[in-house]
């Protein structure tokens, strides 16, 4: 059994916010994969389904950010699911808009929710960070995250995160290179051999 986190904060309010792309990326797994409906429980909305074969739990903490921790640590003790068997979908400001890194442990990158479930859970799960980009100066950091996506910013959202939902039967496997490699391709496919050059400018 797999749980699968994504991260965000509870409401409409917050629906759309940067912050939130893990909510987002949950909610398009729960989608893609026929998951069963989100239901309360451990602080948060989780949904079961599988993906490839494995059982896996998707799990939205309604705890808002800081306090994460909270309900992963609930669902994972409850399912006696070990850290290295989660994984936590968050934003991240270093990371370019629609790029994609995934490893196993490591800090919270001045990241709340993750620093809730560092000391939570421990700090032995993966991470997929999600590129959001930085606002340039770190007095603008909490206004960025809480604003809504620009319209525009959805011609790199959208495909970033069918990309993250579309290989996830290979981190399931622990393979985090070749997810990696996965997302890449789906974002970026190769040409064609008879495709012809793209014009000069």
């Amino acid at each position: 059994m797999r749980l699968i986190v994504g991260l965000g904060n509870p409401g409409t309010r917050y629906a759309l916010n940067r912050h939130n792309i893990g909510f987002m990326a949950v909610d398009a797994l729960a989608k893609r994969y026929a998951f069963g409906p989100f239901r309360a429980k451990f602080h948060g909305a989780l949904a079961e389904g599988v993906i490839d074969g494995a059982k896996i739990l998707a799990l939205k903490p309604e705890t808002f950010m800081n306090a994460s921790g909270e309900s992963v640590a609930a669902a994972a003790n409850f399912y006696k699911i070990e850290p290295n068997e989660v994984a936590v979908i968050h934003d991240d400001l270093d990371l370019a808009e629609g790029k994609l890194r995934v490893k196993r442990g490591g800090g919270d990158g001045g990241h709340n929710g993750l620093r809730s479930i560092d000391a939570s859970l421990g700090p032995d799960y993966w991470r997929v960070r999600l590129g959001i980009g930085h606002p340039g100066m770190k007095e603008l950091v909490e206004p960025y995250v809480l604003q809504n996506f620009f319209a525009e910013e959805k011609l790199w959202l959208e495909p970033l995160i069918g990309a993250v939902v579309e290989a996830m039967p290979l981190l399931v496997k622990d393979d985090a290179p070749g997810y990696m490699s996965k997302v890449a391709l789906i974002l970026k496919p190769p040409k064609k051999k008879d495709e012809p050059p793209s014009p000069s400018r």
